[in-house]
């Protein structure tokens, strides 16, 4: 079947290498646009989502992140901006409603020609005395947690090919 959307979904592809130009308001405001669409448990829109460009706060979480997955370098692959959503703990939905943010936004990303890379660990950076104080800086309100990041800007190179799916990957019981 052939389908527009269908074929955005089988193209997207992580990047880990972009561009240092930052990426329009336009462009920022379109990815957002489309995470706030995401389908969120009972339709409460629990997510909170931030857009980081400055370079101090972006620097203060690459920090961050790094040090929870116990190794140098840029977690965040030097994007010029990173997109962070949090839920409120209590949330029966929290995981699931801030991924569906997440993936709306990658697709999105992609529909306007923007490079995205799925970025994990914010639950262990923002559950941190440091991490709930940046919360706190973010203006966001108390009770939430960190659920994931993506980094978001233009890429520098190609993206590779899909690996083929696995066997089995998808069910029909009838």
């Amino acid at each position: 079947m052939e389908n527009e959307f269908l074929k955005l979904i089988e193209t997207r592809r992580s990047c880990r290498k972009y561009l240092p130009e930052q990426i329009t308001d336009e462009e920022l405001n379109a990815v957002l646009q489309a995470g706030t669409f995401a389908p969120t448990g009972m339709g409460w829109q629990s997510p909170f989502i931030v857009a980081v460009q400055q370079e101090q706060m972006k620097e203060k979480l690459a920090a961050m992140n790094a040090a929870v997955r116990g190794k140098s370098g840029n977690p965040y692959y030097d994007a010029p901006t990173y997109v962070l959503v949090f839920a409120p703990t209590d949330c029966p939905f929290a995981i699931q409603d801030g991924t569906c943010v997440l993936e709306n936004m990658m697709l999105a990303a992609h529909a306007i020609g923007l490079a995205s890379c799925w970025i994990n660990r914010e639950i262990e950076m923002f559950a941190t005395e440091e991490g709930k104080q940046l919360m706190k800086e973010m203006g966001l309100p108390e009770g939430l947690g960190g659920i994931g990041a993506i980094a978001l800007g233009y890429p520098a190179t190609t993206p590779a090919e899909p690996k083929a799916r696995k066997e089995g990957y998808a069910r029909i019981i009838r």
